[in-house]
């Protein structure tokens, strides 16, 4: 998993922030300059790095009255079709840059088609539909087969928790433009926000990610602190950071936790502060800030 040189020390007393920038653990810290300067506004950040939206296209079938009676697709299915849409974006730019506009547009209205189509952005759309107008059974159906042809399409790009008055705030994006779908490497970017609301000041010592790619391959990954850092967090407080973690599949999960420990008494017992699990999806989510 590589890391960002950026991190973000906030007094939510004062509403002030000071940004310090070092070397990072990967050794691409100058060609990711751009990416780095947008975590502070999530919204720039995706209009920036090209994220692919999942908005959920509305069309003829949108009415929040249809059916999804057409057989269901199996998980398999649901990866081949996310690596298909994401090579479909990637020739896109290709097509856009090299000022072939007949082949861009062709290859547009192929993605609208798609996303008009696409049976996890359709049953998204119905699900929400049917939550919105109080028909739960049917917002229960959607669900249910969501489940079933694509398992990490209800896990949100985002998670929140809190352990012993420590929050832990993080959000993915896809990042198409050092992803290459056709060599299966995908390349997703997270932010992550931990804030101290104890009165205990406390400091970061180590961190455990759990990665799971879309073929349930699981890695454990352990590092001293974050960034090369081990942050000290006051009360009221809070520091950020943005990383990223390469995938060879379109769609995967990641959770974890961090050791931490107060430093306001000597000998203080470490304690673990949860990250909740969230979804790294070229699809993302209905969300688009953290």
């Amino acid at each position: 998993m590589q890391s960002l040189s950026f991190k973000v020390f906030t007094d939510f007393n004062t509403g002030t922030r000071s940004r310090l920038v070092g070397r990072g653990s990967s050794g691409f810290g100058e060609s990711e300059a751009g990416i780095r300067r947008q975590w502070l506004n999530c919204t720039d950040f995706a209009r920036n790095c090209r994220i692919v939206s999942c908005a959920s296209p509305r069309n003829g079938n949108g009415s929040g009255q249809g059916s999804s009676s057409s057989p269901i697709p199996s998980p398999s299915s649901f990866l081949s079709r996310s690596q298909a849409y994401a090579l479909l974006k990637q020739r896109l730019e290709v097509a856009a840059n090299s000022e072939d506009y007949e082949e861009a547009a062709r290859i547009r209205d192929s993605l609208k088609l798609f996303e008009e189509e696409e049976p996890v952005l359709r049953l998204r759309r119905l699900m929400k539909e049917a939550i919105v107008d109080e028909r739960f059974e049917d917002a229960a159906k959607y669900r249910d087969e969501l489940k079933e042809i694509a398992p990490y399409s209800l896990l949100k790009c985002s998670s929140d928790a809190a352990t012993l008055g420590v929050r832990v705030q993080v959000r993915s994006v896809y990042i198409e433009g050092r992803s290459q779908p056709s060599k299966n490497q995908y390349f997703f970017a997270y932010r992550i926000r931990i804030t101290n609301n104890s009165d205990r000041p406390v400091q970061l010592l180590r961190r455990h990610w759990i990665i799971t790619d879309a073929n349930e391959k699981t890695e454990n990954v352990w590092g001293i602190g974050v960034i090369g850092e081990q942050p000290v967090i006051l009360p009221r407080t809070g520091f950020e950071y943005s990383s990223a973690c390469p995938l060879s599949t379109p769609n995967g999960r990641m959770e974890g936790d961090f050791e931490m420990t107060h430093i306001d008494r000597v000998g203080s017992q470490s304690f673990n502060v949860a990250i909740a699990p969230f979804s790294l999806s070229i699809l993302g989510d209905d969300t688009d800030t953290l």
